[in-house]
């Protein structure tokens, strides 16, 4: 994955030198050995962490601490932090996606209320924690491709899906253009993803359950697809007036 931010690239030029100019003789104790394996795990999830406490700007000397390591083990296990961020979006943010859900999500042997709901508690307690979607906001502002990788990888099959099942069992057609379809799929998963900024970014607790509050949008979306499909087709075929 390609980091976008200057910020990021001269942030890791400086953390080179750094490196080069540093001698952690008598400050640091001596990294115990592992395998090689195990040490990239060790620094993946401690990177995740770190990343989604203190932004991906943070400088890596401060990330090798908190990993426990020395920058040249870091830069000897991830060669640049690109690399390092990359292999952050694979294993914490892509990683978690179960793929059987797809399938799930098209077994019309169960009623499509059911499916949605269960899908979304489970997309919800397996994604949307408060780590992934603090790094998930943080990578957006530092302008690296985290979160447009995962829509277009992930997001956008969920939305298709999700619009078409509705469609199908509503009985009503969906607008031809494949992005009104897409944006009537975001009526629901936004909300989804929204609740859970809500509830562990903005902290905005409430003595109403999360299962309940899912339910309640799966009910609504549903309720509302054939009238959503009449304005998208509507607006496909009504010119704005300027």
């Amino acid at each position: 994955m390609k980091a976008k931010s200057d910020t990021l690239a001269a942030t890791f030029r400086n953390n080179k030198v750094e490196q080069r100019s540093y001698t952690p003789a008598g400050t640091r104790k001596p990294t115990a050995r592992m395998p090689a394996r195990e040490r990239r795990a060790q620094i993946l999830e401690k990177a995740f962490e770190f990343f989604s406490e203190k932004g991906l700007t943070a400088q890596t000397r401060a990330l090798a601490d908190a990993c426990g390591v020395s920058q040249r083990l870091l830069y000897s296990v991830f060669p640049s932090k690109a690399d390092l961020i990359k292999a952050v979006y694979d294993t914490e943010i892509a990683g978690p996606f179960k793929a059987v859900w797809f399938v799930q999500l098209r077994d019309r042997q169960v009623p499509l209320k059911e499916r949605l709901i269960t899908f979304y508690r489970e997309y919800y307690d397996t994604i949307l924690t408060r780590r992934w979607l603090r790094l998930f906001i943080y990578s957006s502002l530092a302008e690296v491709e985290i979160a447009p990788t995962y829509i277009a990888d992930v997001v956008r099959n969920i939305l298709q899906i999700v619009t078409e099942e509705a469609a199908f069992e509503a009985g009503v057609n969906l607008p031809a253009e494949h992005a009104l379809m897409q944006e009537l799929g975001w009526v629901l998963h936004g909300n989804i993803s929204h609740l859970g900024i809500r509830r562990h970014v903005y902290k905005d607790m409430t003595s109403v359950p999360v299962d309940t509050v899912i339910e309640m949008h799966v009910k609504t979306f549903l309720a509302c697809v054939p009238i959503l499909c009449q304005v998208g087709l509507a607006s496909v075929n009504t010119p704005r007036s300027n």
